[in-house]
């Protein structure tokens, strides 16, 4: 496979957004990452396996980081790309989760719950600061004795938070997504984590969705994606959610918290909690009657 890279350096903040914004857009590349160079500058890279469209990307970053970008383009070497995706991927140890991937040979704590997400063609390993921070508030949420009946993972990218809130709270759970290979890989991984029966998902654009109407409302709404279609959706979240249901979000900056829990707190969904985990910012809220 020839392989085609673009990068650009920016800010730490900016790098990490726009790597999410890209894996969001799952046309747009393979991989995208945010790391720290040599020489102490952070850069924004992706793997793309044609000819990138910079336009598209350019796109992006104006809508992400309101400005556009010089990318630099070069062709990488062949490499076994799967292999490579998965190191450095330790298992992560977060809350009362243990998710690892396959090629993590280290026992799973016996009083951890088990989830093996590998590396692949949707967002979402456990790995990113968003992802933890959510898994650690289904934790706080089932030792605070909340027991949700309808659960929503909304934008569920490989359905790792649907599969750890169907295992911790034993109950069915709907995940969506507005990309169809997102959800082919949802499913592949509720079968390895032996959750299939549990976890009904669909692709849907927002919450236009007829399922939503069919299996909400919700009792508690994980949506892990951007802090612009987050603000967007507060309506929509706030009329499929119930009363006094839990609302988590996450995949915003510290810089981007105020404007959603305003947003939400228009929609009254009240905030309760607000953890920042470094550059990232994780809400969790309550709907008011």
């Amino acid at each position: 496979m020839t392989l085609e890279q673009i990068t650009v350096p920016m800010s730490k903040q900016d790098a990490f957004a726009l790597a999410d914004a890209v894996m969001e857009e799952y046309g747009l590349a393979l991989s995208a990452s945010a790391f720290e160079n040599a020489d102490g500058d952070w850069v924004f890279e992706a793997t793309c396996d044609q000819k990138p469209d910079i336009a598209r990307f350019n796109e992006l970053a104006q809508r992400v980081l309101n400005g556009t970008v010089e990318f630099t383009l070069a062709k990488v070497p062949d490499k076994d790309w799967v292999a490579h995706s998965l190191e450095g991927l330790s298992a992560i140890d977060t809350g009362e989760f243990f998710v690892h991937g396959s090629h993590v040979e280290a026992p799973n704590p016996d009083d951890k719950i088990a989830i093996k997400i590998d590396a692949g063609q949707a967002f979402g390993t456990g790995h990113h600061e968003t992802t933890t921070g959510c898994l650690e508030a289904i934790s706080l949420i089932a030792n605070s004795g909340v027991q949700p009946e309808t659960i929503l993972d909304l934008g569920t990218g490989t359905g790792i938070l649907a599969i750890a809130a169907a295992k911790r709270f034993n109950n069915n759970v709907l995940a969506t997504d507005i990309d169809a290979k997102a959800i082919e890989v949802t499913i592949e991984n509720t079968q390895i984590n032996g959750v299939k029966d549990m976890i009904e998902t669909a692709v849907s654009t927002g919450m236009d969705h007829e399922i939503f109407e069919q299996r909400g409302p919700f009792d508690l709404v994980l949506a892990n994606i951007l802090a612009g279609p987050l603000v967007e959706l507060a309506p929509d979240i706030a009329k499929h959610t119930k009363v006094d249901g839990i609302v988590v979000l996450a995949g915003l900056l510290n810089r981007q918290a105020n404007s959603v829990i305003e947003a939400y707190a228009e929609n009254k969904i009240a905030l309760l909690e607000q953890v920042e985990k470094g550059d990232w910012t994780i809400l969790r809220l309550q709907r008011q009657a």
